[in-house]
């Protein structure tokens, strides 16, 4: 498996254009697997589920994206790692709950390694981080498409974002929690720092990787 990592950010068209791209050449077994770590710049993007309602003021350009879920924002300090994958090689019979178990447990082991406790929630994907006070924030969604059983899209996390980018959206559709990242919960730490996690864990969690 190959991993690639972008210095500038990525415009959302030309990372799409890429991983459809890269998507066919995988199932047409000319390239190997892919993660790609990168940054945007700001933008809002709305998946197959998005509702216009959660759409409350678009600060930023928004695009429509092909992946499952709802709205997000996606900009500088927020870390995107897009999973270019066959899955027919991760699992005998390919899965896609569990391959989203499968990145939600690489986010969790990775926020693991710098202190930080991630949890799931029924109902809610994404991964989630408890305060003292029992207050529950999103630090890092979920949102993948599967063409002919290769994966592509993925996760972000956020590291350091302005999170007032969110206000603009409902994130994820879900009006009752809020969103946090490594800065907010006093954690400081590198984009890169986030990447040699990430990359560690994939070894231990996904089949032929890097």
């Amino acid at each position: 498996m190959d991993w690639k990592v972008s210095p500038e950010p990525v415009e959302y068209n030309e990372a799409v254009a890429f991983m459809e791209k890269r998507v066919a050449d995988i199932r047409a077994g000319d390239e190997d697997n892919l993660i790609w770590a990168l940054e945007h710049p700001h933008l809002y993007t709305a998946g197959t589920s998005a509702k216009e309602s959660d759409l409350l003021q678009a600060k930023f350009p928004v695009y429509q994206s092909g992946r499952g879920g709802q709205y997000t924002y996606h900009g500088p300090g927020q870390r995107i790692y897009y999973l270019m994958y066959n899955l027919k090689e991760m699992f005998q019979l390919p899965d896609i709950k569990k391959y989203i178990w499968t990145l939600e447990e690489l986010t969790i082991r990775s926020l693991s390694d710098f202190g930080l406790s991630g949890e799931r929630r029924d109902g809610r994907v994404g991964i989630w981080v408890v305060s003292p006070e029992g207050v529950e924030n999103k630090i890092a969604a979920i949102g993948v498409r599967v063409r002919h059983w290769v994966s592509y899209h993925g996760i972000s996390v956020n590291i350091s974002p302005d999170l007032d980018c969110f206000s603009g959206i409902v994130p994820c559709g879900i009006r009752s929690h809020g969103v946090t990242s490594f800065a907010k919960e006093g954690v400081n730490i590198s984009p890169s720092d986030f990447d040699e996690a990430m990359k560690k864990n994939a070894r231990k969690l996904l089949v032929n990787c890097i």
